[in-house]
């Protein structure tokens, strides 16, 4: 993924924050020899503290071959993305038909070593931290090994820990263009009101204000 200067996060906490409201992305392994990469979208849990994300998956999946030969995967997470017009984008001096039209988003991608887990207790572990990221308000039985109602399906899956190694984060909200371009496209986000639109509008007049004062983005 090529990040550019202005659409780098200004810090860690810029990327943090949204992939805290962000769980479900696709984990992209290599294939073997002459295949293709294999992809699998899937939800998960990131804990920052342990620089590891959670899930799991049906024991029958095919990413677990890919995984015993070679374990480094890519977990990537894209989101508030919409595109703009050429006519948006145009320069003060230049004709709007000139403009060039393009695609904001966010995205972040995780390089990590996936650790299979297969231990009946080390997989209700897990499962049990997934649980309280995603049902933090309770509502379900504890997962416990040997345990009712979840115990007899642990067998049925294979617990999957993610050490992140690398995190590359992007905000492409039209940072290189000048500030009246970039209030421009703003305005017209608003108005377009489309799907999306307001999650980006939202970046860009975070990050746009963030640059006037000099200060960090998040």
């Amino acid at each position: 993924m090529l990040i550019h200067p202005w659409d780098a996060p200004t810090e860690d906490a810029e990327w943090q924050q949204w992939l805290a409201a962000h769980d479900f992305g696709q984990l992209a392994a290599n294939g073997r020899p002459g295949e293709p990469p294999m992809v699998q979208p899937l939800h998960f849990a990131y804990d920052p503290a342990r620089h590891e994300a959670v899930t799991h998956l049906a024991r029958p999946n095919p990413l677990w071959n890919a995984l015993e030969d070679r374990p480094t995967v890519l977990l990537s997470v894209v989101d508030d993305y919409t595109f703009i017009p050429g006519p948006w984008q145009a320069a003060e001096d230049q004709p709007p038909e000139h403009g060039v039209p393009t695609s904001f988003y966010a995205a972040v991608q995780l390089t990590c070593t996936a650790h299979v887990v297969d231990d009946p207790e080390e997989k209700a572990a897990l499962l049990q931290r997934q649980m309280g990221h995603f049902q933090p308000d309770g509502g379900s039985a504890p997962v416990a090994a040997g345990a009712a109602p979840y115990g007899r399906l642990l067998s049925g899956i294979r617990g999957l820990r993610l050490e992140v190694r690398e995190v590359r984060a992007k905000f492409k909200y039209g940072g290189k263009r000048s500030e009246a371009v970039q209030h421009r496209v703003s305005e017209r986000l608003a108005e377009r009101d489309g799907p999306g639109d307001a999650a980006a509008r939202t970046h860009q007049q975070r990050r746009l204000t963030a640059a006037a004062r000099g200060k960090p983005a998040s």
